[in-house]
C-alpha cells in the first residue's frame, strides 16, 4: 500500500509541474476575478511549502510546522525548480517501513496537493486559460 501511496504522490506532483510548465508566467499573477482570493502564485507557494513541511514531517514522524523556501512564486523558473526539488526529495524517502503516523502524514500531503488541483482548475477556468494534456486526461477538463 505504501508504494501505491508514493506513486499517487508522484503522479500528483507531476501534474502540478505540468500545469505550471504549461502556463504563461503572467498567469502566475492572476486571481479569481470579482472574488476574494489569493493569486495563483500564492496557491503555488502553499503547494511548495506544504511539500517541504510534510516531507520533513514524514521523515521525522511528526508535524514540525509549516515553512516555505519559495520567495518568488510569480516567477515561473523558481516555481518549477522548487516543484522539482520537492519531488526529488519525496522520491528519496523509503516508503516501505513507514509508521502509521508517517503514512498519515503522507496521505495529508496527497490530500493537500489534490485539493490545490481543484483550486487551480477554478483559476484556469475563471481566467480563460487552458490545460496541459495531462490535466485533460486526468481530470477531463
Amino acid at each position: 500500500m505504501t508504494q501505491k501511496l508514493k506513486a499517487q504522490l508522484d503522479r500528483s506532483f507531476e501534474l502540478t509541474h505540468d500545469l505550471v510548465a504549461h502556463l504563461d508566467e503572467t498567469a502566475l499573477g492572476l486571481d479569481l476575478p470579482n472574488l476574494p482570493s489569493n493569486r495563483l502564485a500564492d496557491q503555488l507557494w502553499c503547494i511548495v511549502g506544504a511539500r517541504e513541511s510534510y516531507t520533513k514531517a514524514i521523515e521525522s514522524g511528526r508535524w514540525m510546522g509549516f515553512s516555505c523556501s519559495l520567495k518568488t512564486p510569480r516567477q515561473k523558473q523558481p516555481v518549477l525548480s522548487a516543484l522539482e526539488t520537492t519531488r526529488q526529495h519525496l522520491g528519496e524517502i523509503r516508503f516501505s517501513g513507514l509508521t502509521d503516523a508517517q503514512i498519515e502524514l503522507a496521505f495529508g500531503l496527497l490530500e493537500h496537493e489534490v485539493q490545490h488541483h481543484g483550486q487551480l482548475i477554478r483559476y484556469v477556468y475563471a481566467n480563460r486559460l487552458n490545460f496541459p494534456e495531462s490535466w485533460k486526461k486526468r481530470y477531463t477538463v
